[in-house]
């Protein structure tokens, strides 16, 4: 019903900077929560960060808190991921996903999500 489609990945040297977008369709887009996530090779998907509906409450994964800022756009249905001081750690396939607001429990679990982007191939090299 909804797809989200991310976009912004690259290659950058340890201390760059990259930008992700996830656009999204449908015209609900203002009562979801959007949320990052991201995998490495022979990891599991970890949390990275998450934004209320509104944009008014954001949450950070400690590994990224201080160097990443999440934003969104309502009126353009997008969702940022801005991305500073980037260290090899952050390589990894980024997705942003959507849940409706007011459901789950957990703003930072996978499962609590229903909608995922395609992924977009973050590296970082030293």
């Amino acid at each position: 019903q909804v797809q989200l489609v991310e976009s912004g990945g690259g290659l950058v040297q340890a201390g760059g900077s990259l930008r992700l977008s996830c656009a999204a369709s449908g015209r609900t887009f203002s009562s979801y929560v959007m949320g990052w996530f991201r995998q490495a090779p022979g990891k599991e998907r970890e949390f990275v960060a998450v934004i209320s509906a509104t944009g008014i409450i954001t949450r950070y994964a400690d590994s990224v808190k201080g160097r990443f800022t999440i934003s969104r756009d309502n009126a353009k249905n997008t969702v940022y991921l801005q991305m500073n001081s980037l260290e090899p750690e952050d390589t990894a396939v980024y997705y942003c996903a959507a849940r409706a607001a007011g459901s789950g429990t957990s703003w930072l679990a996978v499962y609590e999500y229903d909608y995922w982007g395609q992924g977009t191939q973050v590296t970082v090299s030293s």
